[in-house]
């Protein structure tokens, strides 16, 4: 599934690319990628994020920083364009998991993508127990605030669990699907949906991994984990 998703999400970006080369202001494509200091491209994507009419430039980098457990620390820079330059807006070293985060499946950085003003960031990973997500960033109030989280989890012949989490709502889907190799009794096959709502919960860009939560839905008692900024 998680092999699948990133086929499309290279054949999306190549469309939204060739999409934005004919209708974005081509002035923008003209200018380099900044790169800083001993930091090395990961990924890019123009698209508009606010209200103006101009397109923004959001960069992935990877620093001259590594961890023991993350691998090279990943950076990501939004910029805007000023004066046909490409200035710094804003920028966050929690938004993007290292290297190595994605266990033996490798680089866990899934894509960025840019969607009615909404940036997209997708990870995945694992091993036999596989997980991949994807956090939806809106530019409002001076900062990026994530409102929008979905998840999908599991080991194949044990569960997989999906969650659809509206953080401007407050609303969380939590649908859990057990399956089983070897019983063929159908109680084992079962599924479980819950609409749980946990409002309050205010991450943003800059501080997406600062700390963890759990929450605990209340009908099946799912534990969902979060990294959030402030709670």
């Amino acid at each position: 599934y998680l092999l699948v998703k990133k086929n499309i999400y290279q054949m999306k970006k190549i469309i939204q690319l060739v999409g934005l080369i004919m209708a974005l202001n081509v002035t923008a494509f003209c200018q380099k990628i900044p790169i800083p200091k001993n930091f090395e491209v990961v990924d890019s994507l123009y698209g508009n994020l606010d209200s103006d009419t101009l397109p923004e430039l959001v960069v992935i980098y990877n620093t001259d920083s590594t961890d023991q457990l993350k691998g090279t620390i990943r950076e990501l820079i939004i910029y805007k364009l000023s004066e046909n330059k490409w200035v710094q807006w804003q920028e966050s070293n929690q938004a993007i998991l290292g290297s190595t985060s994605g266990g033996i499946m490798g680089d866990p950085c899934g894509g960025i993508e840019i969607k009615n003003k909404i940036l997209h960031i997708s990870h995945d990973g694992g091993s036999s127990w596989k997980w991949g997500f994807t956090d939806k960033y809106r530019f409002q109030d001076g900062e990026f605030y994530l409102i929008g989280y979905t998840s999908m989890s599991g080991k194949l012949c044990e569960y997989w669990k999906m969650i659809d989490f509206n953080l401007s709502t407050g609303r969380m889907i939590i649908e859990k699907e057990y399956e089983s190799c070897e019983s063929q009794d159908q109680d084992v096959y079962k599924t479980e949906n819950e609409t749980h709502i946990e409002k309050g919960l205010k991450i943003t860009l800059k501080h997406r991994q600062a700390k963890e939560i759990k929450i605990i839905s209340k009908k099946y008692q799912h534990e969902v984990y979060i990294a959030t900024g402030d709670r």
